[in-house]
């Protein structure tokens, strides 16, 4: 009798370890996405915060052409240059048509355009919805191992398939709960101004 209470209690207070173990892991909520260019260089930090809605995009980055650029969560959390194809295509567990105008769309990975002023900086905050941070969760941008922003040589038209003509990619960052929990990074503070 005393063996079996035992093991009945030694069975307990493992399945509370493992339970109390899971609770503590902490659930991101907020993270900067180093985005690089293809030799290599930071251009900045594009901040992720999860909203009730979707996921806030604070970008704060310097170093792009002027003008209008693509802006696109792509499916594989991969970065290599110098054309970052391994990023693989944009991400969209829906199966819709490329493009926010696209009455057919759009891909979740579908971001609006953001502007490099003449001095080749960026600063925008931007809404993508139904996204989340929530690992596990339905269209979680952590889903399997993650997911990348990419940014694109000229802007999106909003419509062509499959990426809106938006030219080469120029820039890359990887969404990961790595990336994101790395200890050598420094806090990121950052918030575009409106």
């Amino acid at each position: 009798m005393e063996v079996r209470v035992l093991r009945k209690w030694m069975g307990m207070s493992a399945a509370a370890l493992i339970l109390a173990g899971g609770c503590s892991q902490k659930e991101l909520t907020s993270f900067g996405v180093e985005m690089f260019n293809t030799d290599g260089d930071s251009l900045g930090t594009i901040k992720l915060s999860e909203q009730p809605e979707g996921v806030k995009f604070d970008i704060v980055l310097e170093g792009l052409q002027p003008g209008e650029h693509g802006l696109h969560i792509h499916q594989n959390p991969e970065c290599q240059g110098p054309d970052f194809i391994t990023a693989g295509d944009h991400y969209n567990p829906d199966n819709k048509e490329h493009g926010l105008l696209n009455p057919e769309g759009a891909h979740l990975g579908d971001l609006p355009n953001i502007v490099a002023e003449n001095d080749g900086k960026a600063q925008a905050k931007l809404f993508g919805p139904k996204l989340t941070l929530k690992k596990g969760a339905k269209n979680s941008l952590l889903f399997k191992e993650g997911t990348s922003l990419i940014i694109t040589e000229t802007k999106d038209d909003g419509m062509s398939q499959p990426a809106g003509e938006s030219g080469a990619r120029i820039a890359c960052g990887k969404i990961t709960e790595k990336e994101a929990m790395r200890k050598d990074k420094k806090e990121i503070d950052i918030e575009a101004k409106p």
